[in-house]
């Protein structure tokens, strides 16, 4: 890897960007806010139709009132309770479609595919905040004088509470669910266990949404982080608001969650990936202290990881045993 720290000096990475004094009593004020939004949820039959599976368009009513869509894929004709799965999918894109789910749900496990309120899905992003909205989501909300107006503040809680939706399904068991996401889907896996410790098991392929700091050291203008390098062009020039911006963007900063999680997690990172530098991405996974493995992909960047697939497939069949 030329443009990032070598294997050795990535494995004692700890990060860049600060982390606000006030970072966990943030936190503290989300999950309460989050603690008065009901679990109630609308089920509507899929067009898409399965032979292994039921599938179910399923809404949510997110904090601040956005309307929050995913994908509910379960198994056909069980007797019992199961495991389940929450997916998180990449960045402006939607859950996916409803055939990759199947194979999961064949085997027994129920899955919940979130939208991210204002991306490629049918979740709404019902916000109204200051500033720029171009660009991209992690400077949404930057504008405001309040840091929980910030955008990902308000997905992150989302995960949370789709989490716990399905901890809340007669045919669950609570005890057995596992998240899986790349890229930003990657971040929100981590978040979600970050946020809700009965999370059992966690998938990350390189995590996007960490370290923001590192990323602009970095040639972020090609990256997944090039709105930050958008938002100094346009609207901070010379740069006077710079440490106040980096401080900010550290209350949405996964490597300041990582400490949180207890799952079982098992990371995928490309030592070639320039959307989200494997730096980055150590700085979170550093800072995890539950039983851990990091894959190291060393020919691949942001990219479908051949193989990968499997070994999360394995990962997570411990669930299916009680």
């Amino acid at each position: 890897m030329k443009f990032d720290m070598p294997l050795h000096e990535l494995k004692e990475y700890k990060g860049t960007n600060p982390k606000p004094q006030d970072f966990d009593e943030f936190w503290g004020r989300g999950l309460q806010e989050l603690s008065q939004q009901s679990l109630d949820y609308e089920l509507i039959p899929a067009k898409f139709t399965s032979r292994v599976a039921e599938c179910y368009d399923l809404y949510f009513t997110g904090v601040g009132g956005a309307r929050i869509h995913c994908q509910l894929v379960r198994p056909k004709n069980q007797i019992g309770e199961g495991p389940g799965l929450v997916w998180f999918h990449g960045y402006h894109v939607s859950s996916g479609d409803w055939v990759d789910k199947l194979g999961y749900a064949a085997e027994g496990y129920t899955i919940l595919a979130m939208d991210c309120r204002g991306q490629g899905g049918l979740s709404i992003d019902n916000s109204q905040v200051r500033g720029t909205t171009l660009k991209g989501h992690i400077i949404r909300g930057i504008e405001e004088g309040n840091p929980e107006k910030l955008y990902y503040r308000q997905v992150f809680l989302d995960t949370v509470q789709a989490a716990r939706i399905l901890f809340s399904m007669e045919h669950v068991d609570a005890d057995r669910v596992g998240v899986y996401g790349a890229s930003q889907g990657g971040a929100l896996a981590i978040v979600c266990s970050a946020l809700e410790p009965k999370i059992k098991k966690t998938v990350a392929v390189y995590p996007f949404l960490s370290d923001y700091k590192r990323a602009w050291d970095l040639d972020i203008a090609n990256s997944a982080y090039e709105e930050i390098h958008y938002y100094f062009k346009f609207i901070d020039p010379n740069h006077e608001r710079e440490e106040e911006l980096f401080n900010k963007l550290g209350y949405i900063d996964i490597q300041h969650l990582a400490e949180r999680v207890k799952s079982q997690v098992l990371w995928a990172v490309g030592m070639e990936d320039q959307i989200c530098p494997p730096s980055t991405q150590f700085a979170a996974y550093n800072k995890i202290q539950s039983p851990k493995q990091m894959k190291v992909f060393y020919e691949y960047g942001h990219e479908h990881i051949r193989t990968f697939g499997d070994k999360a497939h394995s990962f997570f069949s411990d669930l299916l045993d009680k």
